[in-house]
């Protein structure tokens, strides 16, 4: 329960007022401010679909499960490049301190990368059914939980580990982003 309590809340702050509005520098309609909203929103939803396969609320479809992955993973990879300057600060919700630790949001963006990589990688070979090898069991696999990691904890291979905790580790990410590069919407 309090996982799904964990992964709802998660999901909301990737669904709820994540669309970043065009920047003054970038003026309004800007398309790389427009392209980073769709980009978001395809992400959001991505991650939505293959939580709620997994938390029973959508029924699991192996085709709906590889095309949400493959979304993740595709709008994963230019993260980086979707957050140029000039196109950060007031009015958007990108915080102009993501170019002042550029090193941090980018290696961010890169393990969000590899995660939905490894997450599509094992959605091409989708059984009809989730099996519990796609389930996440036991203690965290990164040595810490959705609330962060501990300091010194080994990363885990992400091929190795199971369809279920890639995705939280990838909403973890995005929180952890979010919280650090995102300017809260009052």
């Amino acid at each position: 329960m309090r996982s799904r309590v964990i992964l709802g809340a998660a999901l909301l702050a990737l669904a709820g007022p994540l669309i970043l509005a065009p920047s003054l520098a970038a003026g309004p309609g800007d398309p790389i401010v427009a392209a980073r909203q769709a980009s978001m929103k395809q992400m959001a939803a991505a991650a939505r679909v293959i939580a709620e396969m997994f938390d029973g609320r959508r029924a699991y479809e192996p085709a709906a499960f590889k095309a949400a992955a493959d979304a993740l993973s595709a709008r994963a990879g230019g993260l980086t490049g979707e957050f140029p300057q000039g196109t950060l600060g007031a009015p958007s919700h990108a915080k102009p301190e993501i170019d002042q630790a550029r090193p941090e949001f980018e290696a961010l963006a890169r393990h969000i990368g590899r995660l939905a990589d490894a997450l599509s990688t094992k959605a091409r070979n989708a059984p009809p059914g989730i099996t519990a090898d796609m389930r996440m069991t036991g203690p965290p696999m990164d040595g810490g939980s959705l609330l962060g990691k501990r300091l010194g904890a080994a990363e885990a291979d992400p091929a190795t580990m199971p369809a279920e905790h890639l995705l939280h580790l990838i909403l973890q990410d995005c929180t952890s982003c979010h919280s650090k590069f995102r300017r809260k919407v009052e």
